[in-house]
């Protein structure tokens, strides 16, 4: 699913213009996109929880040529579904 699939299915869901519609998908990931580079974890409820978490440096290796080298530190985006949401994806595979 893409971004303007989802734009079509809130303007199917809730009757509002193609714009109008974009505009309010746009705003949520915008505010999500500003909660997640703040640092700040985001937990919806229902779906599920995404938090940023620090990776110190650490030494690695280039696995062409096996030159250590250092990987830098960094923040990283991870993502754990809810009971919630976990229980509708499987319901399908249940007997």
């Amino acid at each position: 699913m893409t971004k303007a699939d989802i734009f079509e299915k809130v303007q199917e869901c809730l009757g509002f213009t193609r714009k109008e519609s974009a505009e309010m998908v746009e705003a949520v990931f915008a505010l999500m996109k500003n909660t997640l580079e703040s640092g700040e974890d985001l937990k919806i409820s229902g779906f599920g929880s995404f938090t940023v978490k620090k990776k110190a440096d650490r030494r690695g290796r280039n696995p062409q040529t096996g030159e250590s080298i250092t990987i830098e530190a960094r923040r990283i985006l991870t993502f754990k579904p809810s009971g919630v949401l976990k229980a509708q994806i499987n319901k399908e595979l249940s007997p």
